[in-house]
């Protein structure tokens, strides 16, 4: 590996491993394989005969059962070679309900399994694994929780099929800057330092990163191969496009969001204030509804998902979907 010449195309090229397409394309890809099942086996801490030892890449859509059914299409979905689902999702920007989706996931990929006649015991243990690039959970300041099926008193584990993972990057590198982590030892450590290396909310590059993975790299052959396609993937025209059309786009709808929270905050109130002067409680109701649905209007706009519009205006989903039809006409 030429460490002068992957320096230089790193600090002005390297891709944000943290938008959904450059991650994609570096752990869901086959000719990538062994490099996902590494990071998987790192998440999972499995060693030995516990360890996942092949994978199938699956089709990540989530087919609709009745016809108003969402269709959901997840980053990653593979099966392991004891038949256990494992779905990777990399969320870049807050979409919030983050653990619900994670729960909703989860039940469509355990249920997909059972076939008509199946027994319930042939049902897979399914393991949704969550990336986020902000902070969740609030009761911890670890940068890795996990879930299962626990008895609230004596916290006896009742199954083994669901099991939840999120993995917090902001913690991370609050651990990584604290002097917590060593990835030299830690598996997991070293392949989310790598995630974490190129921030393009920030335009920050975490150069001190950087260096402790080369020098890990020269001993960690996955690790080299990760940082090969990875220069690759940021160095082909084509995938280059793709992921700049993806990045504009994520960040675009992250800014209209934000910019949305911002002016609902606002509409609310003023709403408050013109609802006090008049001492009427339906005036307060009803230009904190015209704000929600003037915003509203304009995420749509921006093709954001009805169920975003939802989460961030509070308003009925029948609501933005009449909105959505208004705004075709």
């Amino acid at each position: 590996m030429n460490k002068r010449a992957m320096k230089r195309i790193y600090l002005k090229n390297l891709v944000d491993l943290k938008i959904d397409f450059a991650f994609k394309e570096l752990f869901g890809s086959e000719k990538n394989k062994a490099i996902t099942i590494v990071f998987l086996n790192a998440i999972l801490k499995r060693t030995g005969r516990d360890s996942i030892k092949e994978v199938t890449f699956r089709n990540p859509e989530i087919g609709a059962v009745y016809e108003d059914d969402k269709l959901s299409r997840l980053d990653i979905l593979v099966t392991t070679q004891d038949g256990h689902p494992i779905n990777i999702e990399m969320q870049f920007t807050n979409q919030y309900d983050m653990v619900n989706r994670s729960l909703y996931y989860w039940a469509r990929l355990y249920s997909e399994q059972n076939k008509k006649g199946m027994a319930y015991k042939t049902l897979q243990p399914t393991i949704m694994m969550n990336i986020l690039n902000f902070d969740l959970i609030t009761q911890t300041d670890a940068y890795h929780t996990t879930y299962h099926l626990h008895e609230d008193k004596k916290k006896f584990r009742i199954a083994d099929g669901l099991e939840l993972h999120f993995i917090e990057i902001p913690k991370l590198l609050a651990h990584w800057y604290d002097e917590k982590l060593d990835p030299w030892s830690d598996v997991l450590a070293r392949w989310l330092l790598l995630l974490s290396i190129v921030d393009q909310r920030e335009q920050r590059i975490y150069e001190d990163i950087y260096k402790e993975l080369e020098a890990i790299a020269m001993t960690d052959k996955h690790l080299e191969e990760a940082f090969t396609s990875w220069n690759e993937m940021s160095l082909n025209s084509e995938e280059r496009l793709a992921y700049e059309v993806r990045l504009k786009q994520v960040l675009d709808q992250e800014a209209a969001v934000n910019e949305a929270k911002w002016r609902l905050e606002v509409a609310e109130k003023r709403a408050t204030e013109r609802g006090i002067e008049q001492g009427i409680e339906q005036g307060i109701e009803q230009g904190k509804t015209e704000g929600k649905e003037h915003i509203a209007r304009k995420l749509l706009l921006k093709d954001l998902d009805i169920e975003l519009v939802v989460e961030t205006t509070e308003l009925p989903i029948e609501r933005v979907r009449e909105i959505k039809a208004e705004l075709k006409q």
